[in-house]
C-alpha cells in the first residue's frame, strides 16, 4: 500500500483551467499538481496501518491513500485520492480516482434523487462550517468516504446503478476522449486504461446498462494503441470487442441487426491481425458472411471517427439528452487545460 510521505498542511494553487478539467474528470488522477504537494499526518499514516479501519465489504476496497489541499482562487478544498483493489486476491493493477467533497455529495444528491428507497440508511458524512483542513478532520472524512463506498457497494440494489457506477469511470472517459481528438494518444491512454481497470473491477462488463461505455473503452484502447504502434495490444482489444459484437449464425441467417460498428471492427481486427502475423481467416470469413448478406462493408466510419464524434452522456440523466450513434460534442463540454500544453 502507497504511504506518502509526512507533511505539513498545504495549499496549492488551480488556475481557472486547472479548474476545467477538474470539473471534466470529477477529479481524475491525471490531473497534475504543481511539485506533487500532498497531505498526510501521523494519524492518517497509524490510520491506514490499522486493518480495522479499512473498509472492507463485497469484493472490493475503497481506500483513501492520500489528501491535498487545492488552493484555487478565494477558495480552498481538499481533494482525496482513493484506491479501488480487488479485496480476495492480490491486485496488480488498482485503479485510482481522486474526488473531493462536494463530489461526492453530487453523487449522494443524485442516488437519493433516483433510487431514494434504496438509500435508507446509508449515511453520509456531514458538512463542517469550521476546521475542514485541520488533520484530524481530514483523516476522519477519508474514513467516512471509504465506509461510504463501500457501504453503497455492499448494497445488491444499488451496487450495479448508472449513478454509481459512473461516478468512478465516466470522467475518465470524458477526459480520454477530448485528449483523442487532439492526437494526444499517449496522455489518452492513460485515462482511458485507468477506466478500463474501474469498470472490470465494477463489473460493468457485465451489466447491460453500461455495454456502451464498456465498448467505448475498448474502441479506445484500440485507437491509442494502434496509433502508439503498439499493434498486439491493439488486437487483443480488438478480440474482446467482438466477444460483445460478433453475431451468432443464426442471427446472421435471419438478417438480424447488426452492431452498426461491428463492421469497421472486424476490418480493423483484420489489419491488424495481418500485421502481427495472426490468424485471421475467423474475421475474414465472418466479413464475407455479411458481404454475401447484402450488407455494404464499404464506406464505413473508422473507429476513431466514433470515438471523436460519440457524446457520453450520464445514463440515469434525462432521456432527451440521451444520443446514440455518431453526434457532435456538446459545446459546453470544457476542455482540459494541458490538452495544448502536453501533446
Amino acid at each position: 500500500m502507497f504511504l506518502p510521505r509526512e507533511t505539513h498542511p498545504v495549499s496549492v494553487t488551480l488556475n481557472p483551467l486547472m479548474t476545467e478539467m477538474m470539473l471534466l474528470t470529477w477529479g481524475s488522477p491525471m490531473v497534475p499538481f504543481p511539485g506533487g504537494v500532498t497531505l498526510l499526518t501521523a494519524q492518517m499514516q497509524e490510520s491506514w496501518r490499522s486493518p480495522q479501519s479499512r473498509s472492507l465489504q463485497g469484493k472490493l476496497l475503497f481506500e483513501v491513500t492520500d489528501a491535498t489541499v487545492v488552493q484555487e482562487g478565494s477558495s480552498k478544498y481538499v481533494l482525496y485520492a482513493i484506491h479501488v483493489i480487488q479485496s480476495e486476491i492480490f491486485d496488480r493493477t488498482p485503479a485510482l480516482i481522486t474526488r473531493r467533497y462536494t463530489d461526492f455529495e453530487r453523487l449522494h444528491t443524485q442516488l437519493r434523487h433516483r433510487h431514494g428507497d434504496k438509500m435508507e440508511g446509508v449515511c453520509f458524512p456531514r458538512k463542517k462550517l469550521r476546521r475542514n483542513f485541520a488533520a484530524e478532520t481530514i483523516a476522519k472524512r477519508s474514513r467516512a468516504f471509504e465506509q461510504y463506498l463501500s457501504h453503497l457497494h455492499s448494497l445488491t440494489e444499488l451496487r450495479h446503478v448508472p449513478t454509481f457506477l459512473e461516478f468512478f469511470y465516466l470522467g475518465d472517459l470524458r477526459a480520454g476522449q477530448v485528449l483523442l481528438r487532439d492526437e494526444c494518444y499517449q496522455e489518452a491512454l492513460g485515462f482511458f486504461l485507468n477506466a478500463h481497470r474501474l469498470q472490470e473491477k465494477l463489473g460493468c462488463q457485465s451489466q447491460h446498462q453500461q455495454r456502451a461505455h464498456w465498448l467505448f473503452t475498448l474502441l479506445a484502447l484500440v485507437a491509442c494503441f494502434q496509433e502508439l504502434d503498439q499493434l498486439g495490444e491493439a488486437q487483443e482489444h480488438c478480440d474482446h470487442a467482438l466477444q460483445d459484437l460478433a453475431p451468432s449464425q443464426h442471427s446472421l441467417q435471419q438478417q438480424q441487426y447488426l452492431h452498426p460498428l461491428l463492421i469497421p471492427l472486424l476490418q480493423a481486427n483484420v489489419r491488424l491481425s495481418w500485421k502481427i502475423s495472426k490468424d485471421k481467416r475467423q474475421w475474414e470469413a465472418l466479413l464475407l458472411e455479411i458481404q454475401d448478406s447484402g450488407v455494404d462493408i464499404g464506406n464505413q466510419p473508422s473507429l476513431k471517427e466514433y470515438l471523436v464524434k460519440e457524446v457520453l452522456e450520464d445514463g440515469e440523466g434525462d432521456p432527451k439528452l440521451m444520443v446514440k450513434g455518431l453526434v457532435e460534442r456538446p459545446e459546453d463540454t470544457p476542455l482540459p487545460y494541458f490538452v495544448h500544453n502536453n501533446c
